[in-house]
Order: C-alpha cells, then structure tokens, then sequence
C-alpha cells in the first residue's frame, strides 16, 4: 500500500519525533516484484529492532514509480521533500530515476540511499547520495576475469540495449580483452525483447567458446533461455555466462530449469552460508511463507536500514546532525550484511563488497544459485 505507516509500538516512541522516509520503487506494473522486495527487506529489518531506527519510530512514504520515468520520478521525490518534509529518501529501481532523483537531492539537502539503481556514476552526481546494493560493472568484471581463468578466451556479448546493458558490456569486454581474450561480436538487444531467433543464429555462426549476456531481470533473461534452449545452442558446446539478474532469486523457482548450470556472478544469493543470512532467510519465511524468497532487492533494503541506524548512531550524529554529518557518518561504514561484509567508501560513498561466481542447481527440490567462487573487497571498476 502507498503511504502506509508504522505505527510506533509504545506511548514512549510516539513521544519522539518519527523519522520520515520516502521511498520510491515499483508498486505497480511489470516491475511490481521489485517494490515488494523493498517492502519484505525493510519489513523484516524492522521488525527485529523493535520498529525503529536510532531509537525514533519510522514513518514510511511510498511513491510508486513504475517504470524508468525520470520526470515522474523527480515530481514525486520534491513533492515528499517539499511537501511532506521526509527526512531521508530511499529505494530507487532505475537508474534514470536515480539520477534524476539525485538532483533534487542535492538542490533540497537531503540524504539519499539507493537500493538498487546500479550505473557507476550515481553518487558522483549528488553528494548527498550513499549506494548499499551494487553496480553492474562492480559484478560483471570478476565474470570476465575468471572466465579468462577457464580458459574462455574468445567470447560474444550479448546485452540489453540502455545503460546498464552498456555498462555490463563495457565491463566484460575490457576484461577479457586486458586478459588478451577475443570479442567476435557485442550485439545489443532492445528492451522487451522476446524474439532471439536471430541473435541465436548469429551466436551459432559465430561459434565462440563463451557468449556473456546481460538482460534486466524479469521476462527478459526467462525469453533468452528459452531460446537458447529450443534452439539447441547447448548442443553447440558454447559456455553461457550471465550477471545475477538472469537467476534474480525472487524468480529463480519459475525458470530454474531453463538456467540449469548456468554461471552467473553476483553480490547475494539465497543460498549463501553464513549466520547472517540464515537468520535473514528464516526472519523472511517467518513473515512471508515459501512463497516469497529474498533476492537482491530485499537484502539491500534490509542493509539500507542496516547502514542508516549505524551511522545515525554515530557520534558525529550526537546532538542532533546536519544531512551532511549524516552522510560523513555512512562514509567508511563497515557491517555483517546477509550477502556478507560491506562497506561504504569512504571517498565515492559507493558500496564495496563480495562478488561471488555461482551455478544455478537444484538442492532440495529448490533451484538456488549455489557459490562456488569470490573475489573480495570488490570496488566498482569505473570510479
């Protein structure tokens, strides 16, 4: 529901001010999955600290954004500053949004945690803004470099045709090619794509020993392996690798067998071993059932509210901090997330965590994204 509230749980919270956050993501629309990953992630943060950030009750305004909509998405963020006087804004799908989002963050003085939008250069255009979930280029070069160690060397590309599509192509290329691979093709697919019947005719005369895709996740990547499937591409003996987006968790259970054995690499998997995320996943089948299993975009909102208690509990926040002591305070952040350790850079403000090669297999009867390689302490390669 838009603009619900928490309610604080006791006489003695509703005495102290609530913390007003808005919150922009998609309710609606294609993209719905997305804002209710927000919702579950921010849920069950709160819901183990007794509803509240820092001691004050929080108060939650949602703006739906369907779409990448960056005049919507500007409307709505100086409507919940000027209007509704939040204290925080938050969420963000799209990097579009982000962006546009990030000017009206910097005009009002209000700090912004983005919990998805992924293009490498958001937090240099506010600096107002602070980044907990990741970036396409941060996760798609760890890709290309252990491909190189597989002995993949001659690759194609295919990607979806907008910025992070451009982005994830930029990344893997400059890997393999600084690892002396070869790229015979980068092909750029248009959004909503559901036909790749040519794109597999033009991969199967190529012939590569690897083809890398990027699609946001959704129908998109569900389209392209089915493709590759009744077009018998895996017959062809080529490798398919992919960033995390093609086996998004939230999806997983619907296409796990069109991704059997795929190799994908990313920040969080449902099935990561640690005591952080057994607790997270067992908190969300708590409150949520089976049905609904935390992907990306929930652990990034439970990390948003994660970061933004430690550093509004910081002692530069003593006394009541301006937004820029608040975002001095996220700067240099470390914390124990579910997907694992995270900090925040101290001079980007950009996230920088774990990156993980994984398989896509079935455990249980579940299909999950089973880790079997990392590299560590991985900053986004564009900065």
């Amino acid at each position: 529901m838009l603009g619900a509230t928490l309610a604080a749980p006791s006489l003695v919270l509703a005495r102290v001010r609530p913390l007003r956050i808005g919150v922009l993501g998609p309710w609606s629309g294609a993209y719905v999955g997305g804002g209710r990953q927000f919702d579950a992630g921010m849920a069950v943060w709160l819901a183990a600290h007794n509803q509240q950030i820092a001691g004050r009750p929080v108060e939650l305004l949602r703006r739906d954004v369907p779409v990448s909509a960056p005049d919507m998405a500007r409307r709505l963020a100086l409507d919940l500053v000027e209007n509704e006087r939040v204290d925080l804004l938050t969420g963000l799908h799209f990097s579009s949004n982000a962006y546009a989002v990030a000017a009206v963050a910097t005009q009002a003085k209000v700090p912004t945690v983005i919990m998805n939008a992924a293009s490498s250069g958001i937090t240099a255009r506010s600096p107002y803004t602070v980044r907990v979930s990741f970036t396409i280029a941060q996760v798609t070069l760890p890709l290309a470099r252990w491909a190189l160690k597989e002995g993949l060397r001659e690759v194609c590309t295919v990607t979806a045709d907008y910025a992070s599509g451009v982005d994830a192509e930029t990344a893997f290329v400059s890997g393999i090619t600084a690892g002396g691979g070869i790229v015979g093709a980068m092909l750029r697919v248009p959004l909503a794509t559901q036909d790749y019947t040519a794109y597999m005719l033009r991969l199967r005369e190529l012939k590569p020993q690897a083809v890398f895709f990027f699609l946001p996740s959704g129908q998109m990547p569900a389209g392209f392996l089915r493709a590759w499937r009744d077009r018998g591409m895996a017959d062809t003996g080529i490798r398919l690798l992919s960033t995390g987006e093609a086996t998004d968790d939230h999806y997983l259970q619907n296409i796990g067998e069109l991704a059997e054995g795929l190799v994908t690499s990313h920040h969080y998997s449902y099935a990561h071993e640690s005591p952080e995320n057994r607790r997270f996943a067992a908190a969300f089948e708590t409150e949520y059932g089976s049905h609904l299993r935390p992907g990306y975009f929930a652990v990034a909102a439970h990390d948003a509210f994660a970061a933004l208690d430690l550093a509004m509990a910081s002692p530069l926040m003593r006394g009541g901090g301006s937004p820029e002591k608040l975002i001095d305070a996220f700067r240099g952040l470390k914390l124990e997330s579910p997907r694992g350790p995270i900090e925040i850079d101290a001079y980007t403000r950009d996230i920088v965590q774990t990156v993980y090669i994984r398989r896509t297999e079935r455990r249980d009867g579940r299909w999950i994204n089973r880790e079997f390689e990392r590299f560590e302490k991985v900053r986004d390669p564009a900065l």
